[in-house]
């Protein structure tokens, strides 16, 4: 089967040097695809050649097996929408900024008020119709970028950090309320991103690109739980993911159901959320199996496995654990001599509530 986005042999030169190199990349009708990379890795390059906005030194770009070329250019322009870092809105009000785009297509004058009034009211900025775009919070000028791209109704929308100025409150309620239009319109999207929360939010494929090449793509929980490579693992920082879903929620504290394991974190969360369980390696600790040996302690989370992997680094060894799913903690040199550690182990390893991170997925 064709998918509906594909990246072949992609070459990206800027000022005659080379920026980026994609081998292959493809995403299928109705994903999200995150890119993420630190600052200078090629990311925005990569959008603004999917948006027909720079040409290929070498290799193409097809939409639903159809090459984007220099001849079908508007055409393909048509079919996207595009939200950059910057709001950039016209100085006019908020009403005119998400028609332009209509406007611009010719469309009816009533269709035109029927869908800025729809996307206006689902990105809650219907109350501020007549304002002046100048006069806008960060917020409310990129609700007003969002809805001006779902108005057009593309058939594929390319988001550029559009979070990133943002203060924390504020990224989190739209990066929610991003998630579940997406969830809903099924609409296929590549959203650029250095913030690692965001990448496993809102994405249902994961796309790493470091030094302007493309270095790992899969799952959410297939590139953070195995980095294709240590530079891919130094950049995600998160070693053990689990998917798993909140079966409770009290005071504070969150149950989490996963692998029929069951994980306590702390939050406020809903019952019947998805979730990753997210851990860093070195919050969690290893212990001999022998029940004597495995102290009562604050850690409110406790699973049993074989070591299947054990890898020095420098004073520390990073061991991977088989729980039925795999973990992964540091241990120091000399914790593991004394424990003799050593692959295929059995040991339980512990963590605190405070040491999951929870993201939504």
């Amino acid at each position: 089967m064709t998918p509906f986005l594909e990246v072949s042999d992609l070459v990206m030169h800027r000022s005659g040097i080379q920026v980026l190199a994609v081998n292959h990349l493809a995403v299928e009708s109705g994903q999200t695809l995150a890119v993420i990379g630190p600052n200078g890795a090629g990311k925005s390059t990569l959008l603004l050649a999917l948006a027909g906005l720079l040409s290929p030194a070498e290799g193409g770009i097809r939409i639903q097996g159809q090459a984007i070329q220099s001849k079908n250019l508007l055409a393909h322009r048509r079919r996207i929408g595009l939200v950059l870092q910057d709001a950039l809105l016209l100085d006019t009000s908020v009403f005119n900024n998400i028609a332009s785009g209509l406007r611009f297509r010719g469309l009816p004058k009533a269709e035109v008020k029927r869908r800025v009034s729809l996307w206006a009211s689902r990105l809650g900025i219907a109350h501020l119709l007549n304002r002046p775009a100048r006069r806008l919070s960060g917020g409310e000028a990129q609700r007003a970028s969002l809805a001006r791209a779902f108005a057009l109704q593309p058939e594929l929308l390319l988001l550029d950090e559009p979070f990133s100025a943002l203060d924390a409150p504020t990224r989190s309620r739209l990066l929610s309320e991003l998630h579940d239009l997406l969830a809903e319109t099924r609409l296929t999207t590549v959203f650029i991103t250095h913030d690692l929360d965001e990448a496993l939010m809102l994405g249902d494929q994961v796309a790493v690109l470091l030094e302007g090449r493309l270095r790992q793509v899969g799952t959410p929980e297939q590139v953070f739980a195995a980095p294709s490579d240590s530079d891919v693992a130094a950049f995600v920082g998160v070693e053990t993911i689990i998917p798993g879903q909140v079966v409770a929620s009290q005071d504070g504290q969150v149950f989490i159901e996963a692998h029929s394991q069951h994980f306590e974190a702390v939050g406020e969360i809903d019952p019947g959320r998805l979730v990753y369980v997210c851990l860093r390696p070195e919050d969690i600790t290893l212990w001999q199996k022998e029940v004597s040996s495995v102290p009562r302690s604050s850690a409110r989370n406790r699973l049993t496995g074989q070591i299947s992997r054990m890898t020095q680094q420098g004073p520390l060894v990073r061991v991977v654990v088989d729980c039925g799913f795999t973990i992964t903690a540091l241990v120091t040199r000399s914790s593991t001599q004394e424990m003799g550690l050593a692959e295929g182990s059995q040991v339980e390893a512990t963590f605190k509530a405070s040491a999951v991170h929870l993201i939504g997925r």
